[in-house]
């Protein structure tokens, strides 16, 4: 399996909403030093996102995972990769409710990819696809 492929199925993971509900799993995706700037502009570390993990489905009711659509990868360093993409969160009827453009840092640490940086950014309902330079 390339690593590309590799690491698109280890983001849907974090995104299907049943893994997201088992901290265990989600924990061993995080590095200890992991970060991320969220879509709301708050920085969370590993501690505060699975904290915020485990409020975030006491009262949602179960909805389709996000789909991922434009993944790409680029080495950044040996055993150092960003993926960028845009993620689309659906409802429980599976409708699109919400588009975000995401980015990670993923470092390959004894055997297994962990993230260690992470950010996304809500995309406006009414913006258009951002232009592409040629």
């Amino acid at each position: 399996m390339q690593i590309a492929d590799h690491l698109k199925s280890l983001e849907e993971h974090l995104l299907d909403p049943t893994v997201r509900r088992d901290s265990e799993t989600v924990a061993s995706y995080l590095a200890d030093d992991f970060l991320e700037f969220g879509g709301s502009g708050r920085v969370f570390d590993k501690a505060a996102i699975l904290e915020d993990l485990a409020k975030e489905f006491q009262d949602e009711p179960p909805r389709p995972a996000s789909l991922l659509s434009d993944f790409k990868t680029r080495e950044l360093a040996p055993n150092v990769i960003l993926a960028t993409y845009k993620a689309t969160r659906r409802n429980a009827a599976g409708e699109p409710i919400g588009q975000s453009l995401r980015s990670s840092i993923w470092t390959h640490v004894n055997g297994q990819w962990q993230i260690t940086f992470h950010q996304g950014t809500p995309i406006p309902a009414t913006q258009n696809p951002p232009a592409t330079r040629k």
